[in-house]
């Protein structure tokens, strides 16, 4: 008997599951399932069909199913996971589900919404995410070709960047850009892309930061008065002037910016949705008070 078929023969003599939160938080913390209805049972297992095998998560799960015989006697406990894979202790490692949005469906359907509203949100979160990558890539400067994937690998990997791999993109940057000026204007427009986040986000969007942070506040300032500039480099200027520890002098430098720039910059932050962008930039830019 495989993975598939024993879940489904348990299913089969199930008379009723009992559904509960493993974290506590979901509204209806328990529900109760009557299975002595076929058209019921089918649909659980429907919901519960699984395909492959898939790698142990090390997580405790988000829903436990206990299913229990007429009698009472319980047959199995199944636990959920993300909406995707279901661990059972007659499995070696996790089973992909056929479809998990069945089972989260299903759920919904009998007073548990919370784990396919987390799913939405976790989907929703995850096509942010994908969109930024591409606009970081889009903004990517001229010259970096084939240095992409090491930079995102960044980002799964949990590393900062190595000064071997900032010292060939430097090399590579003043080669295209031989110019300072257009070489920052590349930076900040980089910098300016993805996220925009000036904290909790992916490691990758470091890299324009650590490259700007070498970049001399004197070429900074005349990108910035380029005519040339629009929004997204006032962005990057902005996500860099005011983020954490950017420059060696960073409060020297900021100081020193020129009053319409930095009124600019501020107003810049302001527009902006990230209140953590605006409330560093409100420390960093805005005028002191009387």
């Amino acid at each position: 008997m495989d993975r598939s078929t024993a879940l489904d023969s348990v299913l089969q003599q199930a008379h009723v599951v009992r559904v509960s939160s493993v974290s506590g938080c979901e509204a209806a913390a328990e529900i109760r399932v009557d299975l002595s209805d076929p058209a019921e049972s089918a649909q659980l297992r429907t919901s519960m069909a699984v395909e492959s095998l898939g790698s142990p998560c090390m997580c405790l799960g988000n829903v436990r199913f206990e299913m229990f015989d007429r009698s009472g006697g319980r047959l199995a406990v199944v636990v959920l996971h993300h909406g995707a894979t279901l661990s059972w202790q007659q499995w070696e490692s996790d089973a992909v589900l056929t479809d998990g949005r069945l089972l989260l469906a299903w759920l919904d359907r009998h007073g548990m919404p919370g784990p396919l509203q987390q799913s939405e949100a976790d989907r929703r979160r995850a096509e942010k995410g994908a969109a930024e990558e591409r606009n970081w890539l889009a903004a990517m400067p001229a010259g970096l070709g084939g240095t992409a994937d090491r930079i995102l690998a960044l980002s799964r990997t949990g590393r900062m960047p190595s000064p071997e791999l900032l010292a060939e993109l430097t090399d590579r940057l003043q080669l295209t850009f031989p110019d300072p000026v257009e070489r920052a204007l590349a930076l900040l427009d980089w910098y300016g892309s993805g996220s925009g986040c000036c904290s909790g986000y992916p490691l990758h969007e470091q890299v324009p930061g650590e490259l700007l942070g070498t970049v001399p506040i004197a070429d900074l300032l005349t990108a910035l008065a380029d005519p040339r500039v629009e929004e997204r480099h006032d962005a990057g200027a902005v996500r860099h002037l005011v983020g954490w520890k950017t420059r060696p002098r960073q409060k020297q430098d900021v100081a020193g910016l020129p009053e319409p720039l930095r009124a600019r910059l501020l107003a810049h932050a302001r527009r902006s949705a990230d209140s953590g962008k605006q409330a560093r930039a409100e420390q960093w830019l805005a005028p002191p008070r009387a």
